[in-house]
């Protein structure tokens, strides 16, 4: 092994061997070089002032070398802010202001004990990374039954680890607190289980309330309680869009410092939350670890990033970084958050009217860009097909079913309309099916 990783393998044995146990094999044999070509070229870049000939970009009259054809179009901005490429972990300005945006946004995370956010090529590259760090085959990945389909490929098919999926929600339509228990329970000969929490849910668009935000609190200690080492998972990706009484805090915070055997990790991005879907700009945060800790993890997930995509996009970088330092930010996100919570009452308005009632029912939502219908009478997958033939409706089929709709891309005014569309499509069926 390579000295570099057993000194960090070292000092996190040494300060939590739980944290220690819940790495892959490839989470302990990876670590970050200081030595090569992007440490030498960081101390060139400090120390070379005459003639810097390190790195692989190129330069003309002080400046990264550019098309004029390029930069006019982003003539706003500094060539040294687009062109040169980011730190693997990430820009630094905008780490310390995404760090600051979620201590504001989460009072229940404590700056004490948080990690530097390092910036990922977006949510999947983020959870991919955790993958790497902690998944290895047959190791319980555990999620709801109605889940995000990449969870499969990410930690399944790539990492070879177990899906373990519980019910998402109870017999009162709420969080399933005692089925992720259980899930968690099953691994105690393990003696370790991965719990990825999606709230706002994808695809039913649902958030726990407070109490039910305790009662997964509560699970995940009592499995750490019992022996299991639990790398608790926060999927942010829709965080902030929450329109009614449910929780307004990432659970990250609650799950920091909760137990020796708990890691909470934050996986959360600009993508979705300043809707720059395809800025591809993410992070990943470590909480409630001591100095230590967070710096050995912060190094071998740097280490993953330079194995895979090196490091990500400066400039989308920089937009983002501006975007938060911006004045008019938070007024203009207010103003879009307003629009998706308008859509969203819209939905159950139209939905809570009972014409529909013969045909679906609908999952609880009150977040997110989803919602899911629960087809009576008609399966998803041909009815989705369906609409696609006879009314140009795009919609997502999961299972025999549910059927997925994201609101977040259809104008309030449209939306009745789509749904007696949808409506119209189950008849159309169902009168085929009666001859």
């Amino acid at each position: 092994m390579n000295p570099l990783a057993q000194q960090l393998n070292d000092t996190i044995a040494k300060q939590n061997p739980h944290v220690y146990d819940m790495l892959s094999s490839l989470g302990k044999q990876i670590y970050f070089p200081k030595v090569g070509i992007l440490s030498q070229s960081a101390e060139a870049k400090q120390k070379a002032k005459k003639f810097n000939a390190t790195i692989g970009t190129a330069l003309e009259n002080g400046q990264p070398m550019h098309l004029k054809v390029i930069q006019d179009t982003l003539s706003a901005y500094n060539p040294k802010d687009l062109y040169e490429y980011a730190p693997p972990a990430g820009k630094p300005e905008l780490r310390a202001a995404w760090r600051s945006k979620m201590l504001e946004e989460n009072p229940s995370l404590s700056s004490e004990g948080l990690g530097n956010p390092i910036v990922t090529n977006a949510l999947t590259h983020g959870l991919s990374v955790i993958a790497d760090l902690f998944a290895d085959a047959g190791d319980a990945v555990i999620f709801p039954d109605k889940n995000w389909e990449n969870y499969e490929l990410t930690f399944g098919i790539r990492r070879g680890a177990e899906i373990v999926n519980y019910p998402l929600y109870n017999s009162d339509r709420k969080f399933n607190a005692a089925g992720l228990r259980d899930a968690m329970l099953a691994q105690k000969s393990k003696g370790k289980a991965i719990v990825v929490l999606n709230f706002p849910n994808n695809p039913t668009g649902y958030t726990p309330g407070p109490e039910e935000g305790k009662q997964i609190v509560a699970a995940i200690k009592e499995a750490a309680e019992a022996g299991i080492n639990v790398v608790a998972v926060t999927d942010d990706a829709y965080f902030g869009l929450f329109f009614e009484n449910s929780l307004q805090e990432s659970l990250a915070g609650q799950l920091a410092n909760l137990h020796p055997r708990v890691l909470s990790v934050k996986v959360d991005g600009a993508t979705k939350e300043e809707f720059v879907w395809g800025f591809r700009v993410g992070f990943i945060t470590y909480a409630g670890q001591i100095e230590g800790i967070l710096a050995s993890l912060e190094q071998k997930t740097m280490g993953i990033i330079r194995a895979t995509i090196s490091s990500g996009a400066h400039p989308s970088q920089t937009f983002v970084l501006h975007a938060l330092n911006a004045p008019e930010f938070k007024a203009q996100k207010q103003e879009k958050f307003e629009i998706m919570k308008g859509r969203a009452n819209k939905v159950k308005a139209i939905l809570d009217s009972g014409k529909f009632d013969s045909a679906w029912e609908y999952y609880p939502f009150n977040s997110g860009y989803f919602m899911c219908l629960k087809l009576k009478t008609v399966e998803a997958e041909s009815l989705r097909v369906h609409l696609l033939d006879h009314y140009g409706i795009g919609t997502i089929a999961l299972g025999e079913t549910d059927l997925r709709v994201a609101f977040s891309c259809i104008e309030e005014q449209n939306l009745e309309e789509m749904f007696n569309l949808i409506f119209q499509g189950v008849q159309d069926i169902q009168k085929v099916s009666a001859k």
